[in-house]
């Protein structure tokens, strides 16, 4: 396999403790990246967050933070590499664009950071991924790959999907939260995603909410919307009661 995915990680926090969140250092192929894990149990069920094309910050922390409150491990993955962050949009968008054109290292990565989180003591067979903007876009990347995790959610995610592409090796059921009012990302990619799924018999909701524009989850941004937000959260949560603690989790 071109991208190997033997991980080695690295605690540099005084995270020793299971129960304390904070910064993971791990590799791929020879390069660091640096996640956040968080989780209160060993052997709980994990959550993987894939972060936007602003990289990994306060935003995924707190996301991490609100779901091990709700009893998960979770860990927020790293895409560009330890201490490369975009200084602005269009550099972001340079980062993002060269995981587009190398959808297997995005895939491998993805896994680097399960086989991270796995390592802190993260059930990774009792998982989801969930992703915002490029995130969710990663995260379906990682569906159609025929990976095993239990389900595949994306916030105001990327949409379409890659010429040569399909779903036809997804195992796990896939949640689309989306603004109705999003700009980026439109309804016709809305409906396109729901034909492909449908046709594909992959077990998928889609859920649009009013008035939303892209990155409506996003906190104290001009495109934030709190009843969106809220909602797609609630939504969010019992999705993973009902896939990682449920019947269907329960396997």
């Amino acid at each position: 396999m071109k991208y190997g995915l033997t991980v080695f990680f690295l605690l540099f926090a005084a995270a020793a403790a299971a129960a304390a969140g904070g910064p993971v250092l791990y590799e791929l192929d020879g390069k660091s990246y640096e996640g956040y894990f968080t989780g209160t149990a060993s052997g709980a069920p994990l959550v993987l967050i894939i972060h936007d094309r602003d990289g990994l910050g306060d935003y995924e922390v707190r996301r991490a933070e609100m779901l091990a409150r709700e009893g998960y491990a979770a860990f927020a993955a790293d895409m560009f590499g330890a201490g490369r962050r975009p200084a602005d949009e269009h550099e972001g968008m340079e980062y993002i664009g060269e995981l587009y054109k190398d959808r297997q290292k995005m895939r491998a990565l993805i896994q680097a950071a399960l086989e991270t989180a796995q390592a802190r003591g993260a059930d990774i067979n009792n998982a989801v991924a969930m992703g915002y903007c490029f995130g969710g876009a990663a995260v379906l990347e990682f569906a159609r790959s025929g990976a095993g995790l239990k389900g595949f959610v994306t916030f105001h995610g990327g949409l379409k999907t890659p010429e040569g592409q399909d779903y036809a090796k997804t195992q796990g059921r896939v949640l689309v939260l989306h603004g109705t009012a999003d700009a980026n990302i439109t309804m016709d990619d809305f409906a396109g995603l729901a034909r492909e799924l449908e046709e594909q018999g992959v077990a998928h909701e889609m859920v649009t909410y009013g008035g939303a524009p892209h990155a409506f989850t996003v906190f104290d941004s001009d495109n934030y919307r709190e009843e969106a937000d809220r909602k797609s959260w609630n939504r969010f949560i019992a999705f993973l009661a009902d896939t990682l603690k449920g019947d269907n989790g329960d396997r």
